[in-house]
C-alpha cells in the first residue's frame, strides 16, 4: 500500500486511514487544485495550468501532485509533452465527500420523527402511521450504509416517500402511466442518465425511479456536467439502494451491469442495456455514454406507447 509521503510515520500510525485520507484531501492546497481539476473542462488538468489558476510555482503544484498520486487520489497520464492529472476513479465519490465542506454529522432523533410525522400526513389514508415509521427506519438504515453523511434527513425523506409511492402505485393497480426502473450498480451514473433523459423527454407520460445494487454516496459530478450540456437537469437526484417494492412496482425494469441483483417478478417487462459504466472516465466518453443512452431511451418511449395488443 502507497503512503502519503506527506506526513511523518508517527502520526501516520495514530490516524486510520479514513481520517488520513481526509487530511491528505482536506489540506487548503490540495482541497483547491482538487476542486479545480473536477470543475475542469474534461475532469482533468496540468501543473501548469493549475499553477496558472492558483497563482502559485509550479514547483509547489508539482509537489502536491505528487503527494496525492502517492496516495493514490490523483492519477498522472502523460501525453506528449503534457502530464494530465485526473481524480482516479475509485476515489471519485470520497473526494467529493471530503470536499463537501459539511461535516457527516448524525441528525437529531428529532428531525427523524418530523420526517415520520411529515410523511404520515402525505400519506394518510393509505398507510398508518407504524408502516411509515418501518419504512423511514428502514430507508436511514440503507442510506446511512451507502454514506449518507450530512444529507441523511432529507433524503431519508425522499426515499422514504418514493418506497411509499411505489407500494401505493402496485397496490392500487395501473393508472395508465408505465412505470419504468432503471438498476445499475452505483447508481451514481447509467441509471441516472437514462432516468434524466426519459424524464425530459416523456415528461408526465412515464413515471421513473432509479436504484443501485450497491449505491454510492454521491452521483458522479461528470453526470450532472453531461446532462447540462444537453439542456437536462440532474435536479436533487442521488443514489438510491434497490428496494423490493420499486421493482415490484414497475412496468419495466431496465439493468445495466448489476448482474443478477434484480429480482423477477411475472408480469414485469425486463430489458439489460450493455452499457460502460461513465464513473470515472472522461468526460468524453461520458458523453459518448449519454448519447447511446438517449437513443435507446428514445427507442424505449416508442415502444411504450405502442396500444396494448
Amino acid at each position: 500500500m502507497r503512503r502519503t509521503g506527506c506526513r511523518p510515520a508517527h502520526r501516520l500510525g495514530s490516524m486510520s486511514l479514513a481520517q488520513e485520507f481526509s487530511a491528505t484531501v482536506s489540506e487548503p492546497t490540495r482541497a483547491r487544485m482538487l476542486r479545480l481539476v473536477l470543475s475542469a473542462p474534461e475532469g482533468r488538468s496540468t501543473v501548469t495550468r493549475l499553477a496558472e489558476q492558483m497563482g502559485l510555482r509550479q514547483p509547489t503544484i508539482t509537489h502536491h501532485a505528487k503527494v496525492l498520486t502517492d496516495a493514490g487520489v490523483l492519477e498522472r497520464r502523460p501525453e506528449g509533452r503534457r502530464v494530465w492529472y485526473s481524480v482516479a476513479p475509485g476515489r471519485l465519490d470520497r473526494v467529493i465527500e471530503v470536499l463537501g465542506g459539511e461535516a457527516a454529522v448524525e441528525p437529531d432523533a428529532a428531525v427523524f420523527d418530523r420526517v415520520v410525522e411529515d410523511l404520515s400526513v402525505r400519506f394518510a389514508g393509505t398507510f398508518g402511521r407504524e408502516t411509515v415509521e418501518r419504512f423511514v427506519a428502514e430507508s436511514r438504515d440503507l442510506l446511512a450504509r451507502a454514506g449518507g453523511g450530512s444529507r441523511l434527513a432529507s433524503r431519508t425523506a425522499e426515499f422514504s416517500a418514493q418506497r411509499l409511492s411505489a407500494v401505493a402505485a402496485r397496490d392500487q393497480g395501473s393508472s395508465g402511466v408505465p412505470e419504468v426502473l432503471f438498476v445499475c450498480v452505483q447508481n451514481a451514473g447509467r441509471s441516472q442518465l437514462a432516468a434524466a433523459l426519459l424524464r425530459q423527454l416523456a415528461g408526465d407520460r412515464v413515471h421513473v425511479r432509479t436504484a443501485g445494487s450497491a449505491p454510492a454516496s454521491a452521483v458522479s459530478p461528470a453526470i450532472a456536467s453531461a446532462l447540462e450540456e444537453v439542456g437536462v437537469a440532474l435536479g436533487g437526484e442521488f443514489p438510491k439502494p434497490l428496494t423490493d417494492e420499486v421493482v415490484r412496482a414497475a412496468d419495466v425494469v431496465i439493468t445495466m451491469g448489476c448482474g443478477d441483483a434484480c429480482p423477477v417478478y411475472p408480469g414485469i417487462r425486463y430489458l439489460d442495456w450493455e452499457l460502460d459504466d461513465p464513473v470515472g472516465r472522461r468526460i468524453e466518453d461520458v458523453r459518448a455514454i449519454r448519447d447511446d443512452i438517449d437513443r435507446r431511451v428514445r427507442g424505449l418511449i416508442a415502444t411504450l406507447e405502442e396500444p396494448a395488443a
